[in-house]
């Protein structure tokens, strides 16, 4: 019970979020024209139609405009040069009704967050705030809650050194709290340390409670595939597709998932799979954010298999498996899961006569079913190849314990069963160990 209760003050409410108030939005996108920060694999309209469906994903968020500035530094203090600034400063005071700016960058100090406001009058929002409040209103278990409130704590150290910095302007230098010999930017950084202790230590809890579940499924030698992508690619709806399970229900908007699910499904071989469904990716997503995901990723590095979705529509799509990559090199997954990967093309049915043009990759519509089948043959024939485990025909003698050994240890396909001399033949997928057991027990049976 003091468990829970001390969970609880963790989850409670965030001192970050923006309110349940409805919020009319300007999206300004500084477009950088050229040099190191410049993508090649994108543009400054698709970058800026992506910032819009993130406010898009928001219940009560409105775009209000669009504008994309020019820049050759978006580091520097205001972002943009004096010209352009005075413009987009002109431009934002004229919107009716706004009541924040959306700036499309990864990250922004506080000192121009307070710059920034101070010049438009309104509450300015980088990435890393907006894809952190989709977090918190998306985050369903107490594992996703707590990684949302982990991921906040460079902002409120961030917050606190500029509320600190201002005060000591006001009333000229740093005060200590009732002769304890503790600045108050002291005493709020040891809180702040406190809380990211608790919150690591409750993580830790829940993350040895999933390595014993995990433990348990590895007894039950079921293999694992996690289905990994961009967010908005089309995971959800493909395990949907693959396990039959009804009651998943795929939404169309940007990190509709944020806890890792596990989801049963059969491969031709009747062969028993659990598919995970993981968090999206995106482009900037900012790094902080990453790392306190890592509990909910590390899941991945257990998996027997990676299956990468794409949406093959989407115009970035060369930028968004380049995003999605580099994520999945930089969780150190072990090299046997990054070269087995099973890339999928999905949302073909929108394209005419689309065929891969990546070697190995397979085309799919997880909406209307198309290409499922070769993609369970491939999964399978990955798996195999990723467990040790074999599909073996062996005759056996109905009188003797074979039969039972086997439907209790394996995974029995087919029995047939020949009368006439009490035998039969039966097809089952067994794993090494198993297999290992089973011609130990039966030397004479025959495979």
């Amino acid at each position: 019970e003091e468990d829970e209760a001390a969970l609880e003050e963790l989850l409670g409410p965030s001192p970050l979020a923006p309110g349940p108030g409805a919020q009319r939005v300007a999206i300004v996108h500084p477009a950088v024209k050229w040099g190191p920060q410049k993508s090649p694999l994108t543009t400054a309209e698709l970058q800026i139609a992506e910032a819009v469906a993130l406010v898009d994903t928001l219940q009560n968020w409105t775009v209000l405009d669009k504008i994309i500035i020019p820049t050759k530094n978006p580091n520097k203090k205001f972002v943009f040069g004096k010209g352009n600034f005075q413009v987009l400063t002109e431009k934002i005071k004229k919107l009716p009704h706004v009541t924040a700016v959306f700036l499309n960058v990864e990250r922004i100090s506080s000192l121009t967050k307070k710059e920034l406001e101070g010049a438009w009058g309104v509450q300015v929002f980088d990435r890393y705030t907006v894809v952190l409040h989709i977090f918190r209103c998306n985050a369903r278990t107490k594992e996703a809650k707590l990684q949302v409130a982990l991921a906040e704590i460079p902002l409120l150290r961030s917050n606190l050194k500029n509320e600190v910095s201002q005060q000591d302007q006001q009333r000229g230098g740093s005060r200590y709290i009732m002769g304890s010999g503790e600045t108050f930017l002291e005493t709020q950084n040891r809180i702040l340390k406190e809380r990211e202790l608790k919150i690591r230590n409750a993580l830790e809890k829940l993350r040895r409670k999933r390595a014993l579940l995990r433990t348990q499924r590895r007894k039950c030698e079921f293999p694992m595939v996690s289905v990994m992508g961009y967010t908005n690619c089309g995971k959800t709806t493909l395990i949907k597709a693959l396990t039959g399970e009804a009651g998943l229900q795929p939404r169309d908007q940007l990190f509709a998932t944020l806890d890792i699910t596990a989801h049963a499904g059969y491969l031709p071989s009747h062969m028993a799979v659990i598919y995970v469904d993981t968090i999206g990716f995106l482009t900037d997503l900012p790094h902080n954010l990453v790392e306190s995901f890592s509990a909910t990723l590390e899941e991945v590095a257990y998996s027997d298999l990676i299956v990468h979705v794409r949406d093959i529509t989407h115009p970035e799509t060369i930028l968004q498996k380049a995003t999605v990559l580099s994520v999945l090199r930089n969780l150190n997954l072990p090299s046997r899961l990054l070269d087995s990967m099973v890339e999928v093309h999905n949302k073909v049915d929108l394209i005419e006569r689309y065929k891969p043009t990546e070697e190995n990759a397979l085309a799919v519509s997880a909406l209307h079913g198309h290409g499922l089948e070769e993609l369970k043959q491939e999964i399978e024939k990955k798996i195999l190849a990723a467990t040790g485990k074999k599909i073996l025909t062996v005759n056996i003698n109905l009188e003797g314990p074979q039969l039972s050994w086997l439907y209790k240890e394996a995974t029995v396909q087919e029995v047939e069963v020949m009368p006439e001399d009490g035998t039969a033949r039966v097809k089952v997928v067994i794993g090494s160990s198993a297999f290992g057991r089973y011609k130990n027990l039966f030397p004479n049976s025959k495979i």
